[in-house]
């Protein structure tokens, strides 16, 4: 008989924050520059939102890269672990910057503002009137508001269409989309509790980032990397 192995949110919670110390400058490095990155989309919407999508999960790349680097007597770089992400990171971006760009052309066109579409692809927005005379949390809330919502809509979109584990299986044990769906599936099916904990753990973050922290969005976009890596690793790299 098998035993299903139960696990409490804060078991994940204190594992993800307990990983961070496995190799803090690299972590906090990469926190950084997701800080300059989730900037684009006051350049462009659509390359915002496939930065970040694109970011996110190279973070989870990262993450390996941080687990590979103190567990394993092989050497590995880092340059490896974002080559590795990036061409599935890449797709889905794409799928999701299309996904967006039909919700926004339907709404466009039914209220008759078809000259709005273009304003998807590109709306320089670093200007005086948008700069000057604000706080910096005001600032922040401008600069990172779209990817708060980017990470609400892109975990939305993961755990209907695929599974909570469907990228990390997909990247390190090469399954197709299907087998990683059905097989994240299977094992979220016997952690329901915590998955669901977790994402509306997540999904208030970024709510709370997008009002009240928004300096902590990059922060945020780092940890959501390291829950998925961490909490797959978990399940299908027992040792």
């Amino acid at each position: 008989m098998k035993i299903v192995r139960k696990i409490k949110f804060s078991d994940w919670l204190r594992k993800s924050l307990l990983f961070i110390r496995r190799d803090p400058w690299i972590w906090v490095g990469y926190t950084l520059f997701l800080a300059v990155v989730l900037c684009i989309a006051r350049i462009s919407f659509a390359l915002g939102i496939f930065s970040a999508v694109v970011s996110l999960f190279v973070g989870v790349g990262v993450a390996k890269y941080i687990d590979l680097k103190h567990s394993s007597t092989g050497s590995v770089s880092l340059i490896w672990a974002i080559k590795k992400s990036l061409p599935l990171a890449i797709l889905a971006g794409g799928v999701i910057v299309i996904c967006w760009f039909v919700f926004i052309a339907i709404a466009n066109i039914i209220n008759g503002q078809f000259e709005m579409i273009s304003y998807f692809f590109f709306d320089w927005q670093f200007t005086p009137e948008n700069l000057n005379h604000r706080t910096t949390r005001e600032i922040g809330i401008w600069l990172y508001g779209y990817a708060n919502i980017t990470l609400i809509f892109t975990l939305l979109m993961l755990t209907t269409f695929a599974s909570w584990y469907s990228y990390p299986l997909m990247l390190f044990k090469d399954y197709g989309w299907s087998q990683a769906k059905e097989a994240g599936n299977l094992e979220v099916a016997t952690q329901k509790g915590a998955l669901y904990k977790t994402l509306a753990f997540l999904i208030f973050e970024a709510i709370l980032c997008a009002e009240i922290t928004p300096l902590l969005t990059p922060v945020l976009y780092m940890l959501t990397s390291t829950f998925m890596f961490v909490t797959y690793k978990s399940f299908f790299e027992r040792s």
